[in-house]
């Protein structure tokens, strides 16, 4: 057991350092005095053995001590070069084991703030108080371990199944513009692989071609949400790639299709929107359902609502053309899907069919080989917007970004899984 008090205080500080006392500060923390271990230090131009000149103490924002605020003072050792054509002259000492240059946390309570901040989803603000310092100062330790952390080349491999989808980064300037980001997502484990500005092709496309042919080449399935903008990056960078469009956002155009079919009807025989005596408004929900989960007593009141609304059968042709999307992801056949597909592209276009309904077929017609690629690849956006979510999580957890670096390290910190295990053994520079 150790007995001697100075060497037990200096055991229980964990840096290594001598212990030079303690006391309480102004406002209440603690306030620790530490001197690094005696040595010589070698002047760094010229690696001359330099001397002791004085010394000027350092204030580190410290991990806290049993609830409160800590503040390690450490009283640097100044240097002065002997050798007389150093351009040198003169420096400080520095331990990295300490503090890392031109931070003002301790390398512990910077590592501590980034997993926090990173691995927890805590706020800058919240990680500062328990610090008792201010936002600024834990959010530089963060973009500065984070930026590392997240550059780590073994942070992800070979990526099979690519993902890309856009989130609403922010609404900045005067008029409250709507600025987007691109998630770049490895659907297949669920990792953000990266966050790029826009929602344009240029950005995605440039990240892709810089990971390199190989890389690339590695790629076997595409998804996505039926965007011509992303369409267009994976044809550019990926075009051996099997492009899949994700059959949640396939139905929901069918669905959105039903829905404005329905506003229609309604607009034209009532002249006003849905009230709640109306039928087709009263439908509006049952519409939206599965068949297959409406019970005996919800198919009759759907029957007697149409009946009642949709004198002409629209709405009911526009129901039919979802359901019958829908049940397109029943077949288990590529083949069959794609056949399945061209005959209801081909029913849809009829003359006869409401506007919205022929609508859909046009879109059923142009995305064909991706909506059937469903049922070889299996693979989905899904995971993509999982992520999304993850990293609204952040910005509410932030209450909003305005910094687009910030907004990309705290994503990819939470989202990205970079190695934490690297966290111990890095130190910004």
């Amino acid at each position: 057991m150790e007995t001697d008090p100075t060497r037990a205080l200096a055991w229980l500080i964990g840096l290594p350092v001598v212990f030079l006392g303690a006391e309480d500060g102004p406002d209440g923390e603690a306030r620790i005095y530490v001197q690094s271990v005696r040595t010589r230090g070698g002047c760094p131009s010229c690696g001359s053995v330099a001397w002791v000149k004085g010394h000027a103490d350092v204030e580190l924002i410290d991990l806290p001590i049993y609830g409160r605020a800590a503040r390690t003072v450490w009283r640097k050792r100044r240097f002065s070069c002997p050798a007389s054509d150093c351009e040198q002259k003169s420096f400080t000492e520095a331990d990295d084991r300490i503090a890392g240059p031109r931070q003002r946390l301790t390398s512990r309570a910077a590592r501590w703030a980034t997993e926090q901040v990173g691995r927890h989803a805590r706020s800058i603000n919240e990680v500062a108080i328990d610090l008792g310092c201010d936002w600024h100062t834990v959010n530089d330790a963060v973009v500065a371990y984070g930026e590392i952390l997240i550059a780590d080349p073994g942070r992800f491999g070979e990526v099979e199944a690519l993902g890309l989808d856009e989130v609403l980064f922010a609404r900045l300037g005067t008029y409250r513009t709507a600025n987007f980001s691109t998630q770049l997502v490895d659907v297949e484990c669920g990792q953000l692989l990266d966050v790029v500005e826009g929602r344009r092709a240029e950005e995605p496309r440039t990240w892709l071609e810089n990971r390199g042919e190989e890389w690339l080449g590695k790629v076997r399935y595409a998804t996505l949400d039926l965007s011509a903008t992303y369409k267009s990056v994976f044809d550019a960078t990926v075009p051996n790639a099997i492009q899949v469009a994700d059959p949640f956002h396939v139905v929901k155009i069918a669905t959105f299709q039903l829905d404005q079919c329905r506003r229609r009807v309604q607009q034209e025989l009532l002249g006003h929107r849905g009230r709640k005596g109306d039928p087709l408004f009263r439908a509006r929900r049952l519409l939206a359902k599965a068949h297959e989960r409406l019970d005996e007593r919800g198919n009759e009141k759907l029957t007697g609502l149409l009946e009642a609304g949709d004198p002409k059968g629209q709405v009911r042709m526009a129901w039919h053309a979802k359901e019958s999307v829908r049940e397109l992801y029943t077949h288990t056949d590529a083949e069959v899907a794609l056949t399945f597909i061209d005959e209801l592209v081909a029913d849809m276009a009829d003359k006869d069919m409401p506007i919205e309904v022929r609508s859909l077929g046009r879109t059923l017609k142009r995305w064909r080989l991706q909506i059937a690629a469903w049922h070889t690849a299996h693979v989905t956006n899904g995971p993509t917007e999982a992520v999304n979510n993850l990293i609204k999580r952040v910005k509410r957890t932030a209450f909003g970004f305005t910094s687009f670096r910030n907004y990309r390290i705290r994503s990819l910190l939470y989202a990205g899984k970079p190695n934490w295990s690297l966290l111990a053994t890095i130190t910004p520079h």
